[in-house]
């Protein structure tokens, strides 16, 4: 088996509890790179919330890739352009933020830059999550929001209860409109139709000539089934859930026990 593209999500999977590197992945994922293999961390995150990872691993040239908002874009980590990208617009977010009123779910959208909630009542999820992907947050009333918005995703973001009342409650305009996937047991995150991990991955493949039994990647929760599924060589990680577990080709050890380094390792330098 040939490896020419690992996809990393970041959250559970390349990072440990502390959302720190383990020393012996980066060396890990450095010796990937050195020897030819794409790598390209794939994220629900922002770039914003990427780019000190992207440093430590050195992959910030315009020649290395990373996949932002669960999918919905694929940027040049050196420039942030993006070479994919499937968004929502200002009648999304009307749709969406009407639909969270009507469900009683806390939300916010984000574009590139910040992230916005009409919720006065913020949520500490929203907080939390701006602090660690390092996205300034903006109260704007629906009334209030830019017309011209590209929205990169939607955020239904409460307490685990809550969230699960509305993955169960989705409305037809909802469900059969949008692809939505619970990436945490607070977080269910609402995107373009055609984003998702697995056509991110497979989109930018396309673009490099990499075949899809070349693709490798590495994930743990839900928002990585479509990866799993998408690539020829899928690999969970230890701590992952166990729809993960099923739909891959392999499991690895945990987060905290180097399971990328080692599944790198084994299968992508048959060390």
């Amino acid at each position: 088996m040939t490896i020419k593209l690992i996809a990393i999500d970041i959250d559970g999977t390349l990072v440990d509890d502390q959302k720190e590197i383990a020393p012996e992945t980066i060396a890990t994922i450095k010796a990937a790179k050195a020897a030819g293999i794409r790598v390209v961390l794939c994220t629900g995150r922002p770039l914003t919330g990427v780019t000190k990872y992207l440093e430590k691993l050195d992959l910030t040239t315009d020649d290395d890739f990373v996949i932002t908002f669960n999918g919905a874009l694929v940027q040049v980590s050196g420039t942030g352009e993006s070479l994919i990208h499937h968004t929502l617009d200002i009648n999304d977010y009307h749709l969406l933020e009407e639909a969270s009123r009507e469900l009683n779910v806390h939300m916010h959208a984000e574009d590139q830059k910040l992230m916005y909630t009409a919720n006065a009542d913020i949520s500490e999820y929203t907080v939390a999550e701006s602090f660690l992907v390092q996205m300034p947050l903006r109260f704007r009333k629906p009334e209030e929001m830019p017309k011209d918005i590209v929205i990169s995703k939607i955020m239904y973001i409460d307490y685990p209860e809550v969230i699960t009342r509305v993955v169960n409650a989705l409305p037809a305009k909802i469900a059969d409109n949008y692809y939505y996937v619970q990436s945490e047991p607070f977080f269910l995150e609402l995107l373009n139709k055609n984003a998702s991990k697995g056509n991110a991955v497979m989109g930018l493949a396309e673009k490099l000539g990499i075949k899809k039994e070349e693709v490798m990647a590495l994930g743990d929760q839900g928002n990585d089934l479509s990866m799993m599924q998408a690539v020829g060589f899928g690999v969970a990680m230890g701590n992952a859930i166990q729809e993960v577990k099923d739909s891959a080709k392999a499991v690895t050890a945990t987060n905290v026990e180097l399971g990328v380094a080692k599944a790198i390792q084994k299968y992508a330098l048959n060390n």
